[in-house]
This record gives structure tokens, C-alpha cells and sequence, in this order.
């Protein structure tokens, strides 16, 4: 692999992670406006309208199977975006990201050959962060960002399904309009009759932010850096959502906090590099986090 285009990988792994982050943080301005699952449906909604319009799926790409995996991929994104926004409405940040980084973790911790100091320290790096002896954590918050990692966990799964069976960007096309149709049940009742063109055009931005543009710089990454160091460099990104929240939304973490995070961002590189196929890194719509798995690159 050339060194020059190792490192333009890594550039675009480095940019993709602060652009989820961004945009994470960008709608989190939206909460006062249109509420989380607002924020989160505004996202989709307009993601799946420019993935339509670019990636044109075509039903000949398309088995029966890899259709309907397709479809419940979109319902996990839908389920990911939406529990991750209502988690980031009570949590800080860094705290939600490391907490839904626990879905590809444990994906990764199962591919692990048998080692239990991952997870342990997983552990350890969640109750620094929580810290439930001092009962001041947002129970809804943590809970939400759990539900969050195990719709995470069975994106990355269906992911991988996907994308043994179907090529370039056409997963996409079709897995992104179906969570926007999931989100718009669960939201648009309540969010569409308070939209104005401001929104709409704020929602289009944001959804540029976050999960188009970054979504193709991972997969411009992954043709170029071995998929075992972009699953390292991903493992990071908890760590970057701290610093995000800390400079863009002035959350600043505690001591045990930080440990805590690096607790967990540890766990995930020590996971990856101890899996017995490569980690391969995943596209995901909120989030925020690393994407461990052994699949394909992204559809």
C-alpha cells in the first residue's frame, strides 16, 4: 500500500469522525426548535431524499434476501439516530458516544479470540462514566444510549449481510429512505406541522454533515488504509466526541469521566486487533463511533 495513500485514508477517516461529530453536536441546536426525535427525523428525512437522488437503487441489485436486509438495516439506522438523539438530550456528548460504542464493541469482543480483559475494562470505563454510587445520572439517558448500541450492534451485522451480497453504494440507497420512513412514523407527526424552509433547509445541511458526506469518505477511506487501522483509528472516536462537546457545547467532562473514555476507547482498539478477521469499518447515521466489524466495505 502506498505510504501516500495511506495517509490520505487516515485524512479521511480523521475528517469523516469530526464531521459525525459536528453534526451531532449541530443538532443538538435543533432541540429548543423541533426536539430530538425532531433533530433526528429532520436528519433522515433529508439524507434519504439526496441518497435517492444519487444512488437511483436499482431492483435488479436486489435479491429477495438481500432486499428485505436492506430494509431492517434501514430500520436499525432509524432505531440508532433516533435512541442516540434522545440520549444526547440528556447525556453529555462524550458520555452517550462511549456509551453507544459499547454495541460495536461487543461485536468486536465476540469475534475476540476468548480475551475478557475488553470487555472488563468496558465495564470499568462505563461505571467511571455513569458513575451510579453518586445517583446524579440521567437514567433515561444511559438507557437510551444502550438501546442505541444494540441497534448499532445488529446494524453492523445486517451491514455485513448486505454487503456480501450487494455492491457500491445501492445498500444505502434503499437501507437510508427506509429509516427515513421509520423516523417519520415515530416523529413526523409531532415535527412536520412545525417545519418552516428555514428547517428544511437547515435539515438538508446537516444531513450533508451527517451521514452523506461522511458515509463516502469512509468508503474513499477503506480503499486505501488497511481495514484494521481504520478500525483502530474509528475506536478513537468516543474520544472525539468529548472533545467536540467540550469546545462546541461547552460540556466539560470530570476526571473520572475522561478515564472513562479512555477506558473505553482502550477496550475498542484492544477488541479490534484481537478479532480473528479484519474490523472493517461501517458507515453509521448518528453515529458518533467506531464501526468494528468483518464485513465488506460499506454498501
Amino acid at each position: 500500500m502506498r505510504t501516500g495513500g495511506s495517509r490520505t485514508g487516515v485524512a479521511f477517516a480523521v475528517l469523516s469522525m469530526t464531521m459525525v461529530q459536528l453534526g451531532l453536536a449541530a443538532s443538538v441546536g435543533l432541540f429548543d426548535r423541533v426536539g430530538p426525535e425532531g433533530a433526528a427525523w429532520l436528519r433522515l428525512a433529508c439524507a434519504g431524499l439526496i441518497v435517492l437522488v444519487l444512488f437511483r437503487p436499482r431492483p435488479s441489485s436486489f435479491s429477495r434476501n438481500s432486499f428485505l436486509v436492506a430494509v431492517g438495516l434501514g430500520v436499525a439506522t432509524a432505531g440508532v439516530t433516533l435512541l442516540f438523539m434522545a440520549a444526547v438530550a440528556r447525556l453529555p456528548l462524550g458520555t452517550a458516544s462511549a456509551l453507544e460504542f459499547l454495541g460495536p464493541l461487543g461485536v468486536a469482543v465476540v469475534r475476540s479470540r476468548g480475551r475478557l480483559i475488553w470487555p472488563g475494562l468496558a465495564f470499568a470505563g462505563v461505571l467511571l462514566l455513569t458513575q451510579p454510587w453518586r445517583g446524579s445520572v440521567d437514567g433515561a439517558g444511559v438507557l437510551f444510549a444502550l438501546c442505541a448500541a444494540a441497534c448499532w450492534a445488529a446494524y453492523i451485522i445486517l451491514t455485513q449481510r448486505l454487503g456480501s451480497n450487494v455492491t457500491g453504494m445501492q445498500g444505502m440507497g434503499v437501507s437510508l429512505p427506509v429509516a427515513a420512513l421509520v423516523a417519520t412514523a415515530i416523529a413526523g407527526p409531532s415535527t412536520i406541522p412545525v417545519m418552516t424552509w428555514q428547517l428544511v433547509a437547515i435539515g438538508f445541511g446537516l444531513a450533508l454533515l451527517l451521514p452523506v458526506i461522511p458515509f463516502s469518505l469512509e468508503y474513499l477511506a477503506l480503499r486505501r488504509v488497511d481495514a484494521g487501522v481504520f478500525g483502530t483509528l474509528m475506536s478513537l472516536e468516543p474520544a472525539l466526541a468529548l472533545l467536540i462537546g467540550w469546545f462546541f457545547l461547552s460540556q466539560s467532562p470530570t476526571l473520572l469521566q475522561t478515564i472513562g473514555i479512555a477506558a473505553v476507547v482502550t477496550a475498542g482498539i484492544g477488541a479490534e486487533r484481537t478479532t480473528r478477521t479484519p474490523a472493517t469499518a461501517l458507515p453509521c447515521p448518528d453515529p458518533s463511533p467506531a464501526r468494528l466489524t468483518g464485513a465488506t466495505p460499506p454498501p
